[in-house]
């Protein structure tokens, strides 16, 4: 694996790749590596001939600044993950290098609409302005063929391949499953700043996720449902909820009703529990 920590340095190299036909899957991260990241590398190294990880810790997407400071940091570790499982190129780079004016009067925003105005976005300000631009220059500077992103985010998935679409990026933007532990917790960055107790009754969350879906699977109105998830999750005194809705995967807006003619759906939730 090459390391680059320079755009045009890294630019370069893919070029070089690009000129002799191969194919460049990208999937940007902020590290702290986990089974979940390194299965959409391992999907990458499927279905193209060099993949690229990114490691960047992106300031612009946070909107409280202990979690930025608090994010994990395990850049070690992750260079050994990304070896174990192929990664051919890791880009690397600083602050600076990837907003050299800064970041703290940014003039360039992005709106996505009613894509980014529930759920996530109702709860860090800003948050989606920073991701669609961190994403855009990653695109730029990478120029990936294909790009892979978890489920998890359902909400960051459908904005970034909007953007994409928008942008007319020449890339595919690829949704990848959940990866989940056994107990059913998604893998997440954060979950190692859980404690010991937190990550006991963390894996709740999918069982009121479950709970839901059975419930719409039975018939149950869709208020009903999410009244029932809220209340089980509210037994647990540690969890502060956010949002738990019914949502369309197309439009993402929360549903009233859900029938035969509803299309896809989405069940999303949000919490936090701790610190996390």
């Amino acid at each position: 694996m090459i390391t680059f920590k320079d755009i045009q340095a890294i630019r370069n190299a893919i070029q070089v790749e690009k000129c002799t036909g191969k194919s460049i899957g990208f999937v940007p991260t902020m590290g702290a590596l986990h089974d979940g990241h390194l299965s959409l590398l391992k999907q990458s190294k499927l279905e193209n001939d060099i993949t690229v990880c990114s490691i960047f810790v992106n300031p612009t997407q946070f909107d409280n600044p202990e979690d930025l400071s608090n994010y994990p940091n395990t850049i070690e570790r992750d260079m050994g993950l990304l070896e174990s499982v192929g990664c051919d190129i890791l880009f690397l780079p600083s602050v600076p290098i990837m907003y050299p004016g800064g970041t703290e009067h940014l003039t360039l925003t992005m709106n996505f609409g009613p894509l980014e105005t529930g759920m996530e976005g109702q709860h860090r300000e800003g948050h989606f302005n920073g991701v669609g631009l961190i994403v855009s220059k990653l695109f730029n500077v990478v120029s990936p063929n294909r790009a892979y992103f978890g489920q998890k985010d359902l909400q960051q998935y459908s904005i970034i391949k909007n953007m994409a679409e928008a942008l007319s990026f020449d890339l595919e933007v690829i949704r990848c499953d959940i990866v989940r532990e056994p107990d059913g917790l998604a893998m997440s960055s954060r979950n190692m700043r859980l404690t010991v107790a937190e990550r006991n009754i963390a894996p709740m969350l999918y069982t009121a996720l479950m709970q839901v879906k059975q419930n719409l699977i039975n018939g149950v109105d869709v208020v009903k449902a999410i009244e029932q998830g809220k209340e089980f999750i509210g037994a647990e005194k540690d969890f502060t909820l956010e949002y738990l809705e019914v949502v369309s995967v197309k439009t993402l807006q929360p549903l009233a009703k859900v029938d035969k003619d509803t299309g896809s759906i989405a069940v999303c939730l949000a919490a936090h529990l701790g610190k996390v």
